[in-house]
């Protein structure tokens, strides 16, 4: 039996830090290439939205996966957390009382060195 704020809430507090730093390094990578930072870990009624930027004419909604490579963090987005982004965007949009926008939806896989692959469009046309 795990004590309350024992190993498993160690586990959670780490893994929690090493996302935040992951979503930090994609912040920076977008701001580099002139992205507009919109918001940061925007919660719609069915998911978090890691980051939301303005990427010239294209509102991004960005998923960031992190992990020991880059090939073990895309193995964390499964087919039903991309619907429920996809979800969360239009609402995010409809909140927002955007009409029809340009958007993409990108993720970014952060390896446990830090380095960081886009995928601009990985969940193709939505």
């Amino acid at each position: 039996m795990t004590e309350p704020g024992g190993r498993r809430a160690g586990r959670g507090r780490t893994a929690d830090l090493s996302g935040r730093l992951a979503e930090e390094s994609v912040l920076r990578l977008y701001r580099q290439r002139g992205a507009q930072v919109l918001a940061t870990r925007w919660r719609g009624q069915g998911a978090e939205i890691d980051l939301i930027v303005q990427d010239g004419p294209d509102l991004v909604f960005v998923e960031v996966k992190a992990s020991r490579s880059h090939a073990d963090a895309a193995l964390h987005l499964l087919p039903a957390q991309m619907r429920r982004i996809t979800q969360a965007a239009l609402e995010y949009c409809d909140r927002q009382g955007l009409g029809e926008v340009s958007m993409r939806f990108d993720v970014a896989l952060v390896d446990a060195t830090g380095r960081v692959e886009l995928i601009p469009n990985a969940f193709g046309e939505v």
